[in-house]
C-alpha cells in the first residue's frame, strides 16, 4: 500500500467525515479516490470523496443531521432524491472549494464480505479503512476503469484468484482476468 496523501482542502473533508462517521460509530471505509490512491499512489485533490457505511436505514437521517450540525451543507431535497440509492450525498464546506461527500449505505452481503476483508491504511493523524486490493478493482471493474485494474492486479498484494473468484459468485465472469 501507498502512503495516502491529499491536498489540503481534500484532506481536511476525509478527516471531517471520517470523524462525522466515528462520532456516530458507524463502521465505515473509503472506496473511490481515496481506496484508488491507497493502492495504487497518487495525490488525492479532485473529485468526490466516497465512503461506504455499515448502518441501518434509519440511521441514514441520523448521518444527514449530524453532518448538518457539524459544517457539511445537507441539501434534504438531495438526500431525498437519493433514497432508492442508499447514497447520502452532501459537501464539504471549505474556504478554498467545497468538496463532495457521498455516504453509500451498505446494504447487502457483497459490502458485508468488502469490510470484513478491508484495510487500514495511515491517513496523517488517522487510520482509515480501505477494501482490499481485489475489492478495489472490482469496483473499478464496475465503472470500466481497465487501466487501474490492470494496474492493480500487477501489484504483489493482489490475489488474483479471489479476485476471479469473487466476479464470478457474482456473475461477472465476463471481467475475469
Amino acid at each position: 500500500m501507498h502512503p495516502l496523501r491529499a491536498t489540503p482542502r481534500h484532506a481536511r473533508a476525509v478527516e471531517a467525515v471520517a470523524e462525522l462517521l466515528s462520532k456516530l460509530r458507524i463502521e465505515s471505509m473509503f472506496v473511490g479516490s481515496v481506496a484508488r490512491a491507497a493502492w495504487l499512489g497518487g495525490l488525492i485533490d479532485s473529485g468526490s470523496i466516497d465512503i461506504l457505511g455499515l448502518m441501518q436505514p434509519q440511521q441514514k437521517n441520523q448521518v444527514a443531521m449530524m453532518a448538518n450540525n457539524r459544517g457539511f451543507n445537507v441539501d434534504r431535497d438531495e438526500i431525498d432524491q437519493a433514497e432508492e440509492l442508499d447514497l447520502i450525498p452532501f459537501n464539504w464546506v471549505d474556504e478554498e472549494g467545497d468538496v463532495r461527500i457521498h455516504v453509500l449505505v451498505a446494504s447487502n452481503a457483497l459490502y458485508a464480505r468488502m469490510f470484513a476483508n478491508a484495510r487500514t491504511v495511515a491517513f496523517y493523524e488517522r487510520e482509515i479503512r480501505v477494501p482490499s486490493a481485489e475489492d478495489v478493482a472490482l469496483l473499478l471493474s464496475m465503472s470500466e476503469d481497465c487501466d487501474d485494474v490492470r494496474a492493480l492486479a500487477a501489484t504483489e498484494a493482489f490475489d488474483r484468484r479471489a479476485f476471479n473468484e469473487k466476479l464470478v459468485s457474482i456473475g461477472l465472469r465476463e471481467l475475469a482476468l
